[in-house]
């Protein structure tokens, strides 16, 4: 990479020639195919700035020159992707969805025959999803008959999967759960001054992260799974990407499995094998 150090990096030459925010917006749409259209031109720009001073280049435009003129690319792609991708999450975020899954799917699925249950949060960011389905899935075998789960975490950028691995959070992003939840599943530190709780061992180690591209062709997961979170990441989508994605989730959903989408998301207009259940809640026909 450049020679040039950080300290050397010029916020007077820190904004994006037309030429080069079109070869990255149209890198990152065809590689994530998240939509990246000209007013977001300055949030682009704000993102990459922390790629700059990792990287050492003197401008937006030097850096796009390594990576579109020089190779740079290949080298370069997850790390890009890293630092544009959004990653909002919460703890019990739409919280509907919860109160669905415990009332009325872990139930109609056990009552089909279900022993053994998979989860797949496919876009988990730094985990709070996946972790609050662990606590649930917990909760709910703890009061069933035997049941054993497993849920599978995926995300597209690799340092929200390593934030993810670790369970540690700052308890104002743990304000959400349940106060019972708290005492069974999450762990103050032994540091009477910190302010960082980690989900326990045990929980964490019903979890499993992975990377996981939305525009590969197929989505390497294994068996189909039962339930499936996929969450507020339609939105970023163009409608042809819509298709593709939504067909591939429920290509990994077993009969009878459930499929969740964002409250501000729709499969109208798609042709899936699936019926609705609930807002924004689908299963598998």
């Amino acid at each position: 990479m450049s020679s040039v150090q950080a300290n050397q990096y010029d916020r007077s030459v820190d904004q994006l020639s037309a030429k080069n925010f079109r070869r990255l917006s149209a890198f990152v749409n065809s590689y994530s195919g998240i939509k990246m259209p000209p007013g977001k031109q300055t949030m682009l720009e704000g993102r990459l700035r922390r790629r700059l001073r990792a990287t050492g280049f003197a401008s937006l435009d030097a850096y796009c020159a390594y990576l579109f003129d020089n190779g740079g690319l290949e080298m370069e792609a997850v790390a890009l992707i890293d630092a544009v991708t959004t990653n909002k999450t919460d703890f019990f975020r739409e919280p509907k969805h919860f109160e669905y899954l415990q009332k009325y799917a872990l139930p109609n699925l056990v009552r089909n025959g279900r022993t053994s249950l998979r989860l797949w949060s496919a876009a988990c960011s730094v985990g709070a999803e996946p972790y609050t389905l662990a606590m649930i899935m917990a909760d709910f075998a703890g009061q069933s008959r035997p049941l054993d789960y497993f849920i599978l975490a995926t995300d597209l950028s690799t340092d929200v999967l390593a934030a993810a691995r670790k369970g540690i959070y700052p308890s104002g992003m743990l304000a959400p759960v349940p106060d019972d939840y708290m005492q069974r599943f999450v762990r103050r530190s032994s540091d009477p001054s910190s302010n960082l709780l980690r989900v326990s061992s045990a929980l964490r180690s019903k979890v499993g992260f992975a990377r996981l591209n939305f525009m590969d062709d197929a989505y390497p997961i294994g068996e189909p799974v039962d339930i499936i979170f996929c969450r507020n990441v339609l939105i970023y989508f163009d409608k042809p990407t819509q298709a593709k994605v939504l067909g591939r989730l429920c290509d990994c959903l077993a009969p009878g499995g459930y499929l969740f989408i964002g409250h501000s998301e729709s499969i109208t207009g798609f042709n899936l094998p699936v019926r609705t259940v609930a807002n924004t809640i689908f299963q598998r026909v």
